[in-house]
């Protein structure tokens, strides 16, 4: 196996944990306890996510219908998306969810040979 890890490590701008999401079955009761309770800011994304800040490292929260089993989504940052998702596949990890694109930017999920699921995100860059 051959990863493309010319980066040695030292450009911390990639594979940092950068965000994690969580699930929810009710974004409203969501965003009022996490600010009473922790004093954390949200932006509104449509009906169906709430970004917040104001905490360690920022997240976000995801409506679903489905039961809540794993409920949060760690979400790495990666300059060159290709090249992290080849290193995904490089390395026996399955692509959960392809690249799709987001307000600021790209990202994909995948597997990790034991089954956790993560996102690795890119930047766009016009914005």
């Amino acid at each position: 196996m051959s990863l493309n890890y010319n980066f040695k490590f030292k450009n911390m701008k990639n594979n940092h944990i950068d965000y994690i999401e969580f699930k929810t079955k009710d974004l409203a009761q969501t965003k009022k306890f996490y600010s009473e309770v922790f004093g954390w800011k949200f932006t509104d994304y449509g009906p169906t996510y709430i970004a917040f800040s104001w905490s360690w490292i920022d997240g976000g929260f995801e409506t679903t219908d489905w039961e809540i089993v794993n409920g949060v989504l760690v979400v790495l940052s990666h300059e060159n998306l290709d090249e992290a998702k080849q290193n995904v596949i490089t390395a026996w990890g399955k692509i959960s969810v392809d690249t799709f694109s987001f307000p600021w930017g790209s990202r994909f999920q995948f597997l990790d040979p034991s089954g956790n699921e993560l996102a690795v995100w890119c930047k766009d860059d016009e914005s």
